[in-house]
């Protein structure tokens, strides 16, 4: 090990961490300059001091701690700590922003990206899904566990995926895989080898009646048993869940037969602790019809999961567009976590998620990208959606319904969504201890984001009609992707500008653990 800490420079940016849980509409972003290091051996954040923002104090604070650039000559002097340093440049407002949190996220779906047409979720399945992820099996061979029994072109995907994801600063995704053992520990292999922290689940569909022949779990033993291979699987390559975690996947309660339903559930809990859960839950009103007709015998959706023990505190939910009342207040009961998927719930056409309402009944909220149901990968644009979709709310009977006095309130701000991108997303991974934030202790996953110079105004004006004569625009460094920043903006005003018109060209840099993962050239 060269180096024993890196010391990160410059402008930090995050939210608080609220121990109630997202509640209120007057959260503020919290920004700090000074420095911060992280230890080179786990990852953790150990110190930071915030006086340290200028060049003097910087060399007071390596002075008194005896750290000593890796790269400089320390005259063989034993004493001296060495430390990486990484700088943000605040001329290219330049800040660290923690690492962005997917909850929910089709990995085999990627290819489709974008493809929807008009269709609604079950036809959607039918058309698009299915038949895309059925092709990351192969056939007529040997049972295998192993990843590189994996098609090809299963694994080009994945590995697409991540590094899509990781460009986008993603730093943690909890991904539904397929219903392959090859292909999912694949998925496992290459998140882990290119450093994302991950939560990977086979797909479990076993019900006959409604997946696709040539797509389904033969039996409930046999999805069971596939289960438990990529468990172990996952134990093995990570033994103590430090990147990679394993989470029981039943794709939603159509695909899967009741033996199934109950067989998932007590696998998760044999565990200790027990496994995590996802799955799907009432992301469309047809879909909740078709679950009321298949489970007759239990009192809603979430009723169904909670009878065969799959509502838990480690469970993610998906969607939860349509929850009635009863089921919101039986997820809370349960600690059951909702990811919240405002760009696929657009795109299909499934409805608009109560999200303050959650909220405010204590339910715990992340967002999710829902590829390929949602057509972008970047958490950045389920936090600027979710803001969009939130000030719709009030317009829907269902909303109104249920909330007589209107009032404006279920508009998520921006700050809130960026809240639900990182500590929300944490706290539905059950990580909300570890990832974030930049508080002492904490894992430092993060992302260093760019927004460019500031345009410099240079311009005269040819009255002749001809267009811009003389010096041309003029732009310090230049502008990063569609951020425009002219040096009136606020660093507030900055954070929203990056918000509503960010990409993955401002990701600059991207650390899982402290290492880091992805680079932009």
């Amino acid at each position: 090990m060269s180096h024993e800490l890196t010391i990160y420079r410059g402008t930090f940016i995050h939210l608080p961490r609220l121990e109630g849980g997202l509640t209120t509409s007057k959260l503020k972003l919290i920004r700090n300059r000074g420095a911060l290091w992280v230890s080179t051996l786990d990852g953790r954040i150990k110190g930071f001091d915030w006086d340290a923002h200028d060049e003097g104090s910087f060399r007071e604070l390596m002075r008194v701690n005896g750290w000593v650039d890796v790269d400089a000559q320390t005259n063989g002097n034993s004493d001296h700590v060495k430390v990486k340093i990484v700088t943000s440049n605040e001329e290219r407002n330049e800040f660290f922003f923690p690492g962005f949190i997917d909850t929910h996220i089709h990995a085999p779906q990627y290819p489709n990206a974008g493809l929807f047409g008009s269709t609604t979720l079950l036809d959607w399945l039918e058309t698009y899904t299915f038949p895309v992820e059925s092709g990351f099996g192969k056939t007529n061979t040997t049972p295998s566990n192993k990843p590189e029994d994996a098609p090809p072109s299963a694994l080009r995907v994945y590995d697409q995926v991540i590094a899509r994801t990781l460009s986008h600063g993603t730093t943690c995704a909890s991904y539904f895989a397929t219903v392959h053992v090859p292909a999912t520990n694949a998925l496992a292999a290459l998140a882990h080898k290119r450093g994302q922290r991950a939560f990977i689940g086979r797909v479990c569909m076993d019900n006959p009646s409604f997946c696709p022949d040539y797509y389904c779990d033969a039996s409930a033993e046999e999805s069971l048993e596939s289960t438990k291979s990529t468990i172990e699987y996952i134990h093995t390559l990570d033994p103590k869940g430090v990147l990679i975690k394993p989470i029981v996947t039943p794709r939603f309660a159509p695909t899967c037969s009741r033996p199934s339903l109950k067989a998932l559930g007590s696998l998760a809990a044999s565990y200790t602790p027990p496994l995590h859960i996802q799955t799907h839950i009432s992301e469309n009103e047809n879909e909740v019809a078709l679950v009321k007709e298949l489970f007759p015998e239990c009192s809603s959706y979430a009723g169904v999961y909670d009878n065969y023990n799959l509502l838990t505190e480690r469970t993610i939910l998906a969607h939860a567009v349509h929850l009635t009342p009863e089921e919101r207040q039986l997820i809370q009961k349960q600690k059951a976590k909702v990811s919240h998927c405002p760009a696929s719930n657009s795109a299909l056409g499934s409805g608009i998620a109560l999200v303050r309402t959650m909220l405010q009944e204590g339910i715990t909220v992340g967002l999710g990208t829902d590829v390929s149901g949602g057509y972008s990968s970047s958490i950045l644009e389920a936090v600027r959606q979710a803001c969009l979709s939130s000030r719709l709310v009030g317009h829907t009977t269902k909303y109104v319904n249920e909330n007589p006095q209107p009032d404006g309130s279920e508009k998520l701000s921006v700050e809130e969504s960026l809240y639900l991108a990182t500590r929300g997303g944490a706290d539905v991974v059950c990580m909300g201890d570890d990832l974030g934030g930049f508080d002492n202790g904490m894992i430092f996953d993060a992302q260093l984001i760019q927004l460019g110079g500031v345009c410099e105004d240079v311009v005269s004006l040819d009255v002749s009609g001809n267009g811009v004569s003389g010096d041309e625009l003029s732009v310090r460094g230049g502008p990063v992707g569609n951020v425009d920043i002219f040096g009136t903006e606020t660093w507030e005003e900055k954070i929203q500008k990056w918000v509503w018109s960010g990409d993955d060209r401002n990701v600059k840099a991207v650390w899982v653990a402290g290492r880091m993962v992805h680079e932009r050239v």
